[in-house]
């Protein structure tokens, strides 16, 4: 689990619930993080891909040369930005679980035809999703599932697709609670029941990129999570999710599996 981090507890918009892509400009140096964490999330890494592979890879057949542009990109970039890093390659493993086994980050690329459609992907840390249903599909398709997505966010998504260029890259913070510390959660969103100290706050830190040569898309996550009992000492945290949670519509605290939390955490902290 990591460590509590600034990025973690800023992660929450001040000004409350907000269905936005929340797109920053994202400088190349900043795309891949290494931090203490890397050796632990590595091996849990190794470890899915050994006995969770169907679950954590999915491959079309097709993406191939963006996967093998894609792990030359991730080994030009530890290598420029992180040179303590060593970068160790297997000459017979898949370009896409090569590159997933070198970084923090769950790695999925996107190529277009008629639309944009998720071709590769090696999603070891899911937050409460299986990949396998979203393998093959279109961006609208895999995001249909959010509340208000179709509504608000999938035109505004698409066009950024297709503007995206590979000179300028975005990165955006995304955040929820849940009731267990695994990266590794795939599967249904269910309410948790637990008391509110012994949830989550879990963050996904994303980042969109155009590859130069195949032009396909890739998509990072990398996922931060930190134990709500100790954030809740930072008021300014505390406020700003709690206006979050009790601003969210019905549908998105359903969704996230929510359930009651805002009323019992205002109960737990006197709010």
């Amino acid at each position: 689990m990591a460590a509590p981090t600034p990025l973690t507890s800023s992660a929450v918009d001040a000004r409350g619930w907000r269905l936005a892509m929340g797109l920053r400009p994202l400088a190349p140096e900043y795309w891949l993080e290494v931090d203490a964490n890397r050796d632990a999330e590595l091996a849990r890494k190794y470890e899915l891909l050994a006995r969770e592979r169907s679950t954590v890879l999915a491959l079309t057949g097709e993406g191939e040369d963006a996967c093998t542009e894609l792990l030359e990109e991730v080994t030009a970039s530890l290598r420029r930005y992180h040179p303590g890093v060593v970068v160790e390659l297997d000459e017979f493993e898949h370009p896409l679980v090569a590159a997933s086994r070198l970084v923090q980050e769950d790695l999925c690329v996107l190529e277009r035809d008629d639309e944009w459609r998720l071709v590769a992907a090696c999603v070891c840390f899911p937050s409460r999703w299986n990949l396998a249903e979203k393998i093959g599909t279109s961006l609208d398709a895999i995001h249909s599932p959010v509340p208000g997505y179709d509504e608000s966010l999938a035109a505004p998504t698409r066009k950024v697709f297709d503007r995206l260029e590979p000179d300028k890259s975005f990165w955006r913070l995304n955040w929820t609670l849940l009731d267990n510390a695994d990266l590794f959660q795939p599967g249904a969103r269910v309410p948790g029941e637990s008391a509110p100290e012994d949830w989550f706050f879990r963050v996904e830190r994303q980042t969109i990129r155009r590859l130069a040569r195949s032009r396909a898309v890739v998509f990072t996550i990398r996922t931060y999570v930190s134990a709500l009992s100790s954030l809740l000492g930072d008021e300014e945290f505390t406020e700003n999710l709690l206006r979050a949670l009790r601003g969210a519509p019905l549908s998105t605290r359903e969704y996230k599996g929510w359930g009651d939390i805002a009323e019992r955490l205002a109960a737990r902290i006197g709010r």
